[in-house]
């Protein structure tokens, strides 16, 4: 959330959402709360909340101090929970003042609202020996407070145009079971609490500790990869100065396309590194054969057909690709079956490759090359329509032309190449100028 420029309505949606808050703290009764285990449950939620668990997600993450919270929700009842998230206001993380105080409302509206809904539903007083009867009453309360959580931070979001709808749905949809799983320790810190005092939550933490630190080491793999194919991209786009950002713009595009027909979160990040990597076999292809002027010979074209599987043989022991690898294999595939490497048609080819195909041939097309400047987005929409149903999925055209409608698209760096930088007069993603062979026209 920028604190800087808030937008009016951001400040107006702030200020409501502390001035409930404060009205509920201020109103309580405090009559019946238990100030021993409130504050073991305040300075747990503030032990927590330093040690954030990291995600994919750049600017996401999921607080440890859920499991306190929802552990405040059985042991205090709705007020002692309130007055625990309202604790958030004295979080030992560096954040703007305004960031506090709305976190601080937020976290007492969610602890307020989840107190209430488990008074409501639970049997009985908590006890150790009959937790089982507590697990609906805590479960719907759980889940009442991570939804008022995300409904409170994504308000604020929004208003300040921090996120659009679509980046919401998808972040709310990546936290969400962190969120939920954090939280669920809240009741096994209140039974053990009960049982056996302030040393529970020490018990239980630190399981919880180790999960977050085995996550992190995960995260810090995950991303040590990611840096590897972007280095693999960089050594590709080496080869032709006209094609720095290409693999960038074409994982860009596929992503878009692959969210437009709604595939699974998994998936799409799976298509997004068949994007970065689709040219990676290029690195295997002589660069006089890749900065050719004239005609190739049936030789040269052979090895420009040969690319993808070359980029099969250069990443295919990386795991975590998965079904990344077809699309790298069979992006130069058409559906009218005269593409390469293996001259596939039709549902032959991987929904994949018929993704990555569409939007490296819009790259190609709306970026400079040397031999004529870039064409406009309206010719490259023009083309697909003409190549639809021949060379393209009709399906991942029109998915890409809706998403077009929602999106602009990135305009390519048009500097001009330094002196010495190598550029190709061919280029064999562009379906308005195939690349010319020796002898049997242009391909």
């Amino acid at each position: 959330m920028p604190v800087a420029g808030l937008p009016l309505a951001a400040w107006t949606y702030v200020g409501g959402v502390v001035a409930l808050a404060a009205t509920l703290v201020a109103t309580a009764s405090y009559a019946d709360v238990d100030w021993a285990p409130l504050a073991a449950m305040a300075v747990l939620f503030l032990a927590c909340d330093s040690v954030p668990a990291l995600l994919s997600l750049e600017r996401a993450r999921v607080s440890l101090s859920f499991s306190a919270s929802l552990a405040s929700v059985v042991l205090l009842g709705p007020v002692g929970a309130g007055l625990v998230g309202a604790c958030a206001l004295f979080t030992w993380q560096r954040v703007a003042l305004v960031k506090r105080v709305y976190n601080g409302a937020q976290f007492a509206l969610c602890g307020f609202v989840a107190g209430f809904v488990y008074d409501v539903l639970r049997p009985e007083a908590l006890d150790v020996s009959r937790v089982d009867r507590q697990i609906l009453p805590f479960a719907v309360a759980l889940l009442v407070y991570v939804m008022c959580n995300l409904a409170l931070v994504g308000g604020i979001l929004l208003l300040s145009k921090a996120a659009s709808p679509c980046e919401l749905r998808d972040e709310t949809i990546q936290l969400t079971p962190g969120l939920l799983g954090y939280g669920s320790f809240g009741l096994l810190i209140a039974g053990t609490f009960e049982a056996i005092g302030a040393f529970a939550p020490v018990l239980v933490m630190l399981p919880l500790l180790v999960a977050r630190w085995a996550f992190a080491q995960t995260l810090a793999q995950q991303r040590a990869h990611e840096a590897t194919l972007a280095t693999l991209c960089q050594a590709v786009e080496t080869k032709d100065y006209y094609t720095r950002g290409h693999s960038e713009r074409v994982s860009r595009g596929s992503v878009m396309i692959a969210e437009e027909i709604g595939m699974s979160r998994a998936r799409v990040e799976a298509i997004r590194f068949a994007g970065m990597l689709h040219d990676v076999g290029k690195l295997g292809v002589p660069t006089k054969v890749l900065q050719k002027e004239g005609p190739l010979t049936e030789e040269e074209f052979a090895a420009i057909q040969l690319h993808p599987m070359r980029g099969l043989e250069i990443i295919r022991e990386i795991g975590f690709l998965d079904e990344a690898l077809t699309g790298i294999m069979y992006h130069h595939e058409k559906l009218n079956g005269r593409g390469y490497p293996q001259g596939l048609a039709g549902d032959e080819i991987p929904e994949f490759a018929r993704i990555i195909g569409v939007a490296d041939a819009f790259d190609a097309m709306t970026s400079t090359r040397s031999y004529r400047p870039a064409r406009s987005v309206a010719e490259g929409v023009a083309e697909l329509r003409r190549c639809s149903g021949e060379d393209f999925d009709p399906q991942m055209v029109d998915a890409f032309l809706r998403a077009l409608d929602k999106d602009s698209w990135p305009a390519p760096d048009t500097a001009e190449p330094p002196a010495k930088a190598q550029t190709s007069r061919q280029d064999h993603d562009d379906p308005a100028a195939p690349i010319r062979v020796s002898g049997e026209g242009a391909w």
